[in-house]
């Protein structure tokens, strides 16, 4: 059975130009869609996110955009369900543990940091405003992740000039047929 792609946008969630809303789309994946996308909760957001996974027939892939790779960490640091999931994309996570990050997104920090169970690659920006590449890289080795760096595309999202996104969607379908 093909997976099921589940889109995990961070914090504010994904306008219309953003790859994630445009995957969605192109590839019929559908959005993880959270109570609240201007005051993040954590543990709500775990738990939708929870709800989605057991949901689904089909075995799952996460392809997260900025606090939804936090929330990935988080979710497979508690769940007893990760076998469900294939992969994840974790693209530009941000430093919720650096304080000016810290102060908007309360209850977030601190980051796990643990191997994530099911094969991933973190995606990062070398001059993302939220997280710098050295912390990028700091968190995909924790997670067992492998880490691709982008270039100089700030947060990975709309205002990057990604259009669909192409080349993304190929590290996504990558991680279908990788194993852990």
């Amino acid at each position: 059975m093909a997976p099921q792609v589940f889109n995990l946008p961070g914090w504010q969630g994904s306008g219309p130009e953003h790859w994630q809303s445009r995957w969605e789309l192109l590839h019929g994946y559908s959005r993880v869609e959270q109570h609240d996308w201007m005051r993040p909760l954590r543990g709500d957001w775990t738990a939708r996110l929870e709800e989605v996974v057991l949901a689904s027939r089909a075995p799952v892939m996460l392809a997260a955009h900025s606090l939804g790779c936090i929330l990935v960490s988080w979710w497979a640091a508690h769940s007893r369900h990760t076998d469900r999931v294939v992969g994840a994309l974790l693209v530009a996570p941000p430093d919720v543990e650096r304080e000016d990050n810290r102060q908007v997104l309360h209850g977030w920090a601190p980051i796990q940091r643990q191997p994530l169970p099911f094969k991933s690659v973190v995606v990062a920006s070398s001059d993302d405003s939220f997280c710098s590449l050295d912390r990028a890289s700091h968190f995909a080795a924790g997670w067992g992740a492998s880490l691709y760096h982008l270039g100089a595309k700030g947060h990975i999202n709309a205002d990057s000039g990604l259009g669909d996104w192409d080349e993304g969607h190929a590290l996504l379908l990558d991680l279908k047929h990788a194993k852990c």
